[in-house]
């Protein structure tokens, strides 16, 4: 394990909008890790599938042409901006991993510019224009923890943010924050009658990770509206971090490109569970249904 200097460490969140060029979408989140880190962010984190506009509103075998290899063209130049700040980036990418094999990846390249890792989104969505199994393989690596010169971390992938079990297994591995790379958005038919209630309780699920699991937890969401007036999402953006209580440390808006900096402190960590002691007085013992399907009859 890498050792940390110090208790403190700082978390940048980029939250923008993006265009339908890949390269575009990556000049400009090169851009914003530049300013995160100038800002004093050591750990920046990038929105789920950042090089491209959400293109799983729609089933369409051409768009398998926006994946790439990990490590890859993407990989390559967040390296070398890693290395050449001595920041961690964490990027959320559409991997091709063999012919008609993809997964919805995370990447997370560490300050000295070498690839800590990946994890593949273990949680597959299928809804109206979250059409993502027609695109991504389950992952199969599990979930997982990387080793940071500024922190240990978890990170996960926004469906996974609904699945206490995916909070719980990673925060397990002695991670001091959960990153959640997400693009969220409301349906525009949807959004009078329901918009604050899901948005609402995006938030509230996430910060219950956080107090379950005495951790800070980061979600950093896209903005804009993407798609046809008919058949378009509109993100809502709220990118956010939570510290170990479920305290919304930061909040970005719901409709402006911006970049959180946060800091953080494992001794509020320490805190909290000494306070409230969830992991001692688990019941482990009476956990086993927990890998069943359903419990129906028992």
């Amino acid at each position: 394990m890498i050792g940390h200097s110090g208790s403190q460490f700082r978390l940048g969140l980029a939250q923008m909008a993006c265009s339908t060029d890949p390269a575009e979408n990556l000049d400009k989140a090169v851009a914003q890790v530049r300013e995160a880190a100038a800002r004093g962010a050591q750990i920046i984190c990038l929105q789920e599938l950042f090089r491209s506009q959400y293109f799983c509103r729609e089933e369409c075998a051409e768009l398998f042409d926006l994946a790439e290899t990990i490590p890859g063209g993407s990989t390559d130049t967040l390296a070398r901006i890693a290395k050449e700040l001595g920041v961690v980036i964490i990027a959320s990418l559409f991997e091709r991993r063999a012919a008609g094999l993809y997964h919805n990846t995370a990447a997370i390249l560490n300050a000295d510019g070498s690839l800590a890792g990946i994890y593949r989104k273990m949680h597959i969505p299928d809804d109206p224009l979250f059409y993502e199994k027609f695109y991504f393989t389950p992952g199969d690596l599990g979930f997982r923890n990387f080793d940071t010169p500024f922190g240990r971390i978890g990170v996960l992938i926004c469906w996974d943010q609904w699945y206490p079990e995916g909070a719980r297994l990673t925060a397990m591995q002695g991670a001091d924050v959960l990153f959640y790379p997400t693009a969220i958005g409301w349906h525009p038919a949807e959004k009078a009658q329901y918009g604050a209630a899901q948005l609402d309780a995006w938030r509230t699920v996430q910060r219950g990770h956080a107090i379950a699991n005495g951790i800070y937890v980061a979600a950093v969401n896209r903005i804009g509206f993407e798609g046809t007036p008919e058949h378009g999402l509109e993100f809502w953006g709220n990118s956010f971090v939570a510290d170990p209580f479920g305290v919304m440390v930061a909040e970005a808006s719901t409709d402006r490109e911006e970049i959180l900096v946060v800091e953080c402190d494992r001794r509020r960590i320490e805190e909290v569970r000494r306070n409230w002691p969830f992991f001692r007085d688990r019941r482990i013992d009476s956990f086993g249904g927990i890998t069943e399907r359903w419990l129906e009859g028992k």
